[in-house]
């Protein structure tokens, strides 16, 4: 035990020593893993806060249910529990006429000269969130059905664009992080070679002592993670700084569906994925590097 302990250390000492030796690959490596992570980074919160908005315009896309008017008040009242338990309807608030007259109302400013409007005009109606946009038409469908109703609005045009635009941000964003991520991982598979191709004499000068693969490979191993989670720190804590300076630049052009969510809503699940990233990399790349040296 105590002798695992010292060859672990040993790794350890070697992997910090290697890091400081060969300065300039290092930097080289943990440069190309921040620069990637960022980049990757970037794209997935302008990906989350586009569809944030999209989800937030899906919110505001409502549907108008207009009750009949043979129905008394209580009837129409009742009629929400059939509505409310339609599929794909999230929830549904009952209007009524007076409160309808007044919303008619108060969307000009000159509201005197609708003062002999009556009430009865109007027909009470409910405001029907939906919890799916892409069926939003089946739920309108179905809401025609229910009796008692005598018209439903719905903005379908509205609603397939803003499915048209949710489905391409996602398809998009997912082919652009695939090709970043190749791109990045060639780029970084081929520095950690050049970084090993440096001391490939020091690896053949070991083997040729005796040492063995493991404990030739361990160091590698330990420096490669040691860089790879050093570049994934500084790299979420640049991009958490880069984003609130975004945050603040915008801060005044925020209005209405757009603002910008918050770093706080996405900051835990990209740790642990700029974590996941940094270390593959890191071990991986070192592993990959090592093996053509290992077979001499």
């Amino acid at each position: 035990m105590k002798l695992s302990r010292n060859r672990t250390g040993y790794f350890i000492k070697e992997g910090f020593s290697s890091i400081f030796t060969h300065g300039l690959m290092s930097f080289a490596s943990v440069c190309i893993i921040i620069a990637f992570l960022i980049i990757m980074g970037s794209f997935v919160l302008i990906a989350v806060n586009i569809n944030a908005i999209v989800g937030e315009l899906e919110n505001e896309n409502i549907v108008l249910v207009y009750v009949n008017d043979r129905l008394t008040d209580n009837d129409a009242r009742a009629l929400g529990t059939t509505i409310r338990a339609t599929p794909n309807v999230d929830h549904a608030v009952f209007i009524t006429r007076e409160q309808a007259m007044d919303t008619f109302i108060g969307k000009y400013e000159d509201s005197e000269r609708y003062s002999d409007i009556d009430a009865s005009w109007f027909r009470h109606r409910y405001t029907v969130y939906v919890e799916d946009v892409a069926l939003i038409s089946e739920t309108s469908q179905a809401l025609r059905d229910i009796y008692g109703v005598e018209k439903v609005n719905a903005n379908l045009k509205i609603a397939q664009g803003l499915v048209t635009v949710r489905n391409i941000v996602s398809g998009a964003s997912v082919i652009i992080i695939a090709v970043l991520l190749a791109i990045s991982l060639f780029i970084m598979s081929n520095t950690i070679k050049l970084a090993t191709f440096e001391r490939r004499e020091e690896i053949a000068i070991m083997k040729m002592v005796g040492a063995t693969n493991a404990f030739i490979r361990w160091p590698f191993i330990y420096e490669g993670f040691i860089l790879g989670i050093t570049g994934s720190i500084a790299a979420f804590a640049s991009l958490w700084a880069l984003y609130g300076l975004v945050i603040d630049k915008a801060a005044g052009f925020q209005a209405g569906f757009f603002h910008i969510l918050p770093f706080s809503n996405v900051s835990t699940p990209m740790f642990i994925v700029f974590m996941i990233i940094g270390f593959g990399v890191g071990v991986g790349g070192s592993s990959m590097a090592l093996n053509k040296y290992l077979r001499v």
